[in-house]
Protein backbone atom coordinates (compact mmCIF):
# COMPACT_ATOMS: atom_id res chain seq x y z
CA UNK A 1 0.00 0.00 0.00
CA UNK A 2 1.72 3.60 -0.84
CA UNK A 3 0.27 6.49 0.11
CA UNK A 4 -0.42 9.28 -3.00
CA UNK A 5 0.50 12.71 -1.61
CA UNK A 6 -0.04 14.46 -5.02
CA UNK A 7 -2.67 16.52 -6.58
CA UNK A 8 -5.28 14.70 -8.60
CA UNK A 9 -4.16 16.10 -11.67
CA UNK A 10 -0.74 14.48 -11.08
CA UNK A 11 -2.24 10.92 -10.35
CA UNK A 12 -0.98 9.04 -13.62
CA UNK A 13 2.63 10.33 -12.18
CA UNK A 14 1.70 9.46 -8.50
CA UNK A 15 1.08 6.21 -9.49
CA UNK A 16 3.97 5.30 -10.88
CA UNK A 17 5.69 6.92 -8.57
CA UNK A 18 5.06 4.04 -6.26
CA UNK A 19 5.94 1.71 -9.25
CA UNK A 20 9.13 3.45 -9.64
CA UNK A 21 10.24 3.34 -6.04
CA UNK A 22 10.02 -0.58 -6.10
CA UNK A 23 11.01 -2.36 -8.98
CA UNK A 24 9.89 -5.39 -8.23
CA UNK A 25 6.67 -4.24 -8.32
CA UNK A 26 3.97 -5.25 -10.65
CA UNK A 27 4.14 -3.05 -14.36
CA UNK A 28 0.62 -4.99 -15.49
CA UNK A 29 -1.68 -1.65 -15.20
CA UNK A 30 1.42 0.61 -17.01
CA UNK A 31 1.92 -2.32 -19.35
CA UNK A 32 -1.84 -2.18 -20.80
CA UNK A 33 -1.03 1.74 -21.92
CA UNK A 34 2.22 0.97 -23.59
CA UNK A 35 2.49 2.71 -27.00
CA UNK A 36 2.81 0.56 -29.82
CA UNK A 37 6.68 1.78 -31.19
CA UNK A 38 8.63 0.37 -33.64
CA UNK A 39 12.27 -1.44 -32.06
CA UNK A 40 15.58 -1.78 -33.67
CA UNK A 41 17.09 -4.77 -34.10
CA UNK A 42 21.18 -5.17 -34.11
CA UNK A 43 22.81 -4.19 -37.47
CA UNK A 44 25.20 -6.97 -38.84
CA UNK A 45 27.51 -5.82 -41.32
CA UNK A 46 26.71 -7.14 -44.77
CA UNK A 47 23.37 -8.10 -43.97
CA UNK A 48 21.57 -4.91 -45.69
CA UNK A 49 22.06 -2.67 -48.32
CA UNK A 50 23.13 0.50 -46.46
CA UNK A 51 22.07 2.67 -49.17
CA UNK A 52 18.53 1.71 -48.32
CA UNK A 53 18.46 3.49 -45.24
CA UNK A 54 18.59 6.61 -43.50
CA UNK A 55 21.02 6.93 -40.80
CA UNK A 56 20.89 9.54 -37.43
CA UNK A 57 22.43 9.48 -34.28
CA UNK A 58 21.65 6.88 -31.27
CA UNK A 59 21.01 8.95 -28.53
CA UNK A 60 21.44 7.85 -25.07
CA UNK A 61 18.45 9.36 -23.46
CA UNK A 62 14.92 7.77 -22.23
CA UNK A 63 12.79 6.83 -25.29
CA UNK A 64 9.28 8.46 -24.96
CA UNK A 65 6.12 8.34 -26.86
CA UNK A 66 3.83 11.65 -27.47
CA UNK A 67 0.35 10.69 -27.80
CA UNK A 68 -0.91 13.90 -28.43
CA UNK A 69 -2.09 14.91 -24.84
CA UNK A 70 0.75 12.82 -22.59
CA UNK A 71 4.36 11.84 -22.68
CA UNK A 72 4.85 7.95 -22.22
CA UNK A 73 7.59 5.69 -21.75
CA UNK A 74 7.59 2.57 -23.76
CA UNK A 75 5.96 0.85 -21.63
CA UNK A 76 2.97 3.01 -20.99
CA UNK A 77 3.82 4.87 -17.69
CA UNK A 78 3.48 8.50 -17.44
CA UNK A 79 6.21 10.87 -17.90
CA UNK A 80 5.61 13.91 -15.18
CA UNK A 81 7.21 16.59 -17.75
CA UNK A 82 6.22 20.25 -16.47
CA UNK A 83 3.51 21.62 -18.44
CA UNK A 84 5.23 24.85 -19.99
CA UNK A 85 7.99 21.46 -21.47
CA UNK A 86 5.11 20.22 -23.53
CA UNK A 87 2.74 23.31 -24.33
CA UNK A 88 1.84 23.78 -27.75
CA UNK A 89 2.86 20.35 -28.96
CA UNK A 90 1.18 19.16 -31.90
CA UNK A 91 -1.54 16.95 -31.36
CA UNK A 92 0.28 14.12 -33.56
CA UNK A 93 1.83 11.65 -31.75
CA UNK A 94 5.83 11.41 -31.94
CA UNK A 95 8.18 8.63 -31.06
CA UNK A 96 11.56 9.99 -29.53
CA UNK A 97 14.32 10.14 -27.23
CA UNK A 98 14.24 12.65 -23.92
CA UNK A 99 17.91 14.01 -24.27
CA UNK A 100 20.10 16.13 -22.69
CA UNK A 101 23.99 15.38 -24.12
CA UNK A 102 26.09 12.97 -24.88
CA UNK A 103 27.41 10.75 -21.72
CA UNK A 104 24.84 12.27 -19.73
CA UNK A 105 22.25 9.53 -19.24
CA UNK A 106 22.14 9.45 -15.70
CA UNK A 107 20.85 12.94 -15.60
CA UNK A 108 17.72 12.89 -17.84
CA UNK A 109 17.09 9.38 -16.24
CA UNK A 110 17.05 11.25 -12.46
CA UNK A 111 14.49 14.16 -14.29
CA UNK A 112 12.26 11.96 -15.95
CA UNK A 113 12.18 9.46 -12.52
CA UNK A 114 11.36 12.74 -10.42
CA UNK A 115 7.06 12.45 -10.21
CA UNK A 116 7.49 16.40 -8.72
CA UNK A 117 9.10 18.11 -12.07
CA UNK A 118 12.11 20.25 -11.08
CA UNK A 119 11.60 23.16 -13.60
CA UNK A 120 15.58 23.57 -13.71
CA UNK A 121 16.66 20.16 -14.25
CA UNK A 122 13.87 19.95 -17.20
CA UNK A 123 14.99 23.03 -18.82
CA UNK A 124 18.11 21.12 -19.98
CA UNK A 125 16.02 18.55 -21.54
CA UNK A 126 15.10 18.48 -25.26
CA UNK A 127 12.71 16.10 -26.69
CA UNK A 128 14.61 14.39 -29.61
CA UNK A 129 11.73 13.47 -32.22
CA UNK A 130 12.79 10.73 -34.83
CA UNK A 131 9.17 9.57 -36.27
CA UNK A 132 5.95 10.18 -36.99
CA UNK A 133 3.71 6.94 -35.54
CA UNK A 134 0.27 8.18 -37.00
CA UNK A 135 1.58 9.05 -40.68
CA UNK A 136 0.69 6.37 -43.36
CA UNK A 137 3.69 6.97 -45.77
CA UNK A 138 7.33 5.33 -45.83
CA UNK A 139 10.16 6.62 -43.41
CA UNK A 140 11.12 8.89 -45.85
CA UNK A 141 8.47 11.06 -46.07
CA UNK A 142 7.51 10.89 -42.67
CA UNK A 143 10.89 12.75 -42.19
CA UNK A 144 10.00 15.51 -44.42
CA UNK A 145 6.45 15.33 -42.69
CA UNK A 146 8.33 15.73 -39.11
CA UNK A 147 10.55 18.17 -40.09
CA UNK A 148 7.54 20.52 -41.42
CA UNK A 149 5.22 19.82 -38.44
CA UNK A 150 8.15 20.75 -35.70
CA UNK A 151 8.97 24.34 -37.62
CA UNK A 152 4.82 25.22 -37.49
CA UNK A 153 5.28 24.01 -33.31
CA UNK A 154 7.96 26.31 -32.67
CA UNK A 155 8.73 24.97 -29.49
CA UNK A 156 12.37 25.14 -27.90
CA UNK A 157 11.79 21.65 -26.53
CA UNK A 158 11.54 19.95 -29.72
CA UNK A 159 13.55 18.91 -32.25
CA UNK A 160 13.85 16.40 -35.05
CA UNK A 161 16.50 14.13 -34.67
CA UNK A 162 19.13 15.04 -38.16
CA UNK A 163 19.09 11.92 -40.83
CA UNK A 164 21.05 11.73 -43.72
CA UNK A 165 22.11 8.76 -46.63
CA UNK A 166 25.27 7.46 -47.10
CA UNK A 167 26.55 4.63 -49.33
CA UNK A 168 28.14 1.65 -48.18
CA UNK A 169 29.29 -0.07 -45.43
CA UNK A 170 32.85 1.64 -45.18
CA UNK A 171 30.95 5.38 -45.24
CA UNK A 172 28.83 3.86 -42.57
CA UNK A 173 31.86 2.53 -39.99
CA UNK A 174 33.42 6.11 -40.99
CA UNK A 175 30.41 7.92 -39.11
CA UNK A 176 30.21 5.27 -36.06
CA UNK A 177 34.23 6.08 -35.38
CA UNK A 178 33.53 9.63 -35.76
CA UNK A 179 30.05 9.43 -33.50
CA UNK A 180 32.01 7.50 -31.15
CA UNK A 181 35.23 9.77 -30.87
CA UNK A 182 32.84 12.47 -30.27
CA UNK A 183 31.23 10.84 -27.20
CA UNK A 184 28.30 8.85 -29.08
CA UNK A 185 26.99 6.20 -28.53
CA UNK A 186 26.20 4.95 -31.79
CA UNK A 187 24.18 5.37 -34.82
CA UNK A 188 19.86 4.38 -35.62
CA UNK A 189 19.33 2.80 -39.91
CA UNK A 190 15.85 3.34 -40.55
CA UNK A 191 14.64 1.88 -43.99
CA UNK A 192 13.94 4.30 -46.28
CA UNK A 193 10.28 2.93 -47.72
CA UNK A 194 9.44 0.97 -44.77
CA UNK A 195 5.88 1.76 -42.61
CA UNK A 196 5.35 2.29 -39.21
CA UNK A 197 4.77 -0.78 -37.53
CA UNK A 198 4.86 -1.82 -33.77
CA UNK A 199 7.37 -4.45 -32.62
CA UNK A 200 11.36 -5.58 -33.82
CA UNK A 201 12.51 -5.85 -37.27
CA UNK A 202 15.34 -5.14 -39.63
CA UNK A 203 13.21 -1.66 -40.57
CA UNK A 204 14.96 -0.15 -37.93
CA UNK A 205 18.63 -1.18 -36.73
CA UNK A 206 21.19 0.04 -34.31
CA UNK A 207 24.83 -0.02 -34.74
CA UNK A 208 27.27 0.04 -32.06
CA UNK A 209 31.09 -0.28 -31.73
CA UNK A 210 29.81 -2.72 -28.59
CA UNK A 211 26.73 -4.97 -27.88
CA UNK A 212 24.87 -4.13 -24.77
CA UNK A 213 22.39 -6.96 -22.65
CA UNK A 214 20.79 -7.57 -19.50
CA UNK A 215 21.42 -9.91 -16.43
CA UNK A 216 20.30 -10.14 -12.62
CA UNK A 217 22.42 -9.63 -9.61
CA UNK A 218 23.03 -13.06 -7.95
CA UNK A 219 26.19 -12.35 -5.88
CA UNK A 220 28.51 -9.91 -5.24
CA UNK A 221 32.35 -10.91 -4.94
CA UNK A 222 34.59 -9.33 -2.49
CA UNK A 223 37.24 -6.80 -3.12
CA UNK A 224 40.70 -6.94 -2.60
CA UNK A 225 43.84 -4.43 -2.41
CA UNK A 226 42.43 -1.27 -3.33
CA UNK A 227 38.96 -2.77 -3.49
CA UNK A 228 39.33 -3.99 0.33
CA UNK A 229 35.85 -3.70 1.85
CA UNK A 230 34.28 -2.85 -1.44
CA UNK A 231 32.66 -4.57 -4.52
CA UNK A 232 35.53 -6.72 -6.57
CA UNK A 233 32.77 -7.94 -9.13
CA UNK A 234 29.10 -8.76 -9.59
CA UNK A 235 28.29 -12.22 -10.32
CA UNK A 236 25.10 -12.39 -12.56
CA UNK A 237 22.73 -14.67 -14.57
CA UNK A 238 21.62 -14.12 -18.12
CA UNK A 239 18.25 -14.96 -19.21
CA UNK A 240 20.04 -18.20 -20.92
CA UNK A 241 21.06 -19.13 -17.73
CA UNK A 242 24.90 -17.94 -18.09
CA UNK A 243 26.67 -17.12 -15.05
CA UNK A 244 29.58 -15.40 -15.39
CA UNK A 245 31.02 -11.93 -13.24
CA UNK A 246 31.32 -8.32 -13.88
CA UNK A 247 34.80 -6.37 -12.49
CA UNK A 248 34.71 -3.11 -13.73
CA UNK A 249 33.23 -0.33 -15.11
CA UNK A 250 32.11 0.26 -11.40
CA UNK A 251 32.75 3.86 -9.65
CA UNK A 252 33.79 3.48 -6.13
CA UNK A 253 30.85 5.14 -5.01
CA UNK A 254 29.24 1.77 -6.59
CA UNK A 255 31.64 -0.65 -5.52
CA UNK A 256 30.45 0.95 -1.92
CA UNK A 257 27.09 0.72 -2.43
CA UNK A 258 26.83 -1.95 -5.31
CA UNK A 259 23.22 -3.17 -6.89
CA UNK A 260 21.46 -5.27 -4.56
CA UNK A 261 21.08 -9.01 -5.48
CA UNK A 262 18.16 -9.61 -7.37
CA UNK A 263 18.92 -6.55 -9.21
CA UNK A 264 19.11 -6.50 -12.95
CA UNK A 265 21.83 -4.66 -14.74
CA UNK A 266 22.89 -3.34 -18.08
CA UNK A 267 26.46 -4.49 -19.01
CA UNK A 268 28.54 -3.98 -22.63
CA UNK A 269 29.96 -6.83 -24.11
CA UNK A 270 32.25 -7.67 -26.91
CA UNK A 271 31.05 -10.97 -28.82
CA UNK A 272 30.89 -14.35 -26.60
CA UNK A 273 33.19 -16.78 -25.76
CA UNK A 274 32.35 -20.63 -27.92
CA UNK A 275 31.00 -21.20 -24.34
CA UNK A 276 28.39 -18.30 -24.64
CA UNK A 277 29.83 -16.13 -21.73
CA UNK A 278 29.97 -12.46 -23.13
CA UNK A 279 33.45 -11.51 -23.14
CA UNK A 280 34.97 -8.12 -21.96
CA UNK A 281 31.65 -7.53 -19.93
CA UNK A 282 31.59 -4.37 -18.73
CA UNK A 283 29.31 -2.77 -16.15
CA UNK A 284 26.94 0.30 -17.47
CA UNK A 285 24.46 0.47 -15.22
CA UNK A 286 21.47 -0.57 -13.06
CA UNK A 287 18.16 -1.12 -14.70
CA UNK A 288 15.71 1.38 -15.26
CA UNK A 289 11.96 1.90 -13.87
CA UNK A 290 11.05 1.53 -18.06
CA UNK A 291 12.09 -2.15 -18.54
CA UNK A 292 9.97 -5.42 -18.98
CA UNK A 293 9.62 -7.71 -15.92
CA UNK A 294 12.44 -10.08 -17.08
CA UNK A 295 15.86 -9.22 -18.75
CA UNK A 296 16.76 -9.94 -22.35
CA UNK A 297 19.52 -10.38 -23.91
CA UNK A 298 19.78 -7.68 -26.74
CA UNK A 299 20.50 -10.14 -29.75
CA UNK A 300 17.20 -11.84 -28.40
CA UNK A 301 14.83 -9.04 -27.12
CA UNK A 302 14.52 -5.37 -26.53
CA UNK A 303 16.64 -3.44 -24.65
CA UNK A 304 14.85 -1.98 -21.26
CA UNK A 305 13.83 1.90 -22.02
CA UNK A 306 15.57 2.91 -25.59
CA UNK A 307 15.43 1.95 -28.94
Amino acid sequence: MYRILYRRSLLGCAVSAAILSHPSGSFAEAARDAPALMLANVHEAGAIRVAEYWVSEKYDGIRAYWSGEALLTRTGQRICAPAWFTSGWPREALDGELWIGRGRFEEVLATVRDTVPDDAAWRKVRYMVFDLPSHAGPFSERVRALEALLVRAASTTLAPVRQWQIQDEVSLERELAAIVRAGGEGLILHKADSLYHAGRSDDLLKVKSYRDAEACVTAHIPGNGKYANMLGALEVRTPEGIVFRIGSGFTDEQRKHPPAVGTCITYRYHGLTANGVPRFARFLRTRTFDSPARPTNEARGPESYRR
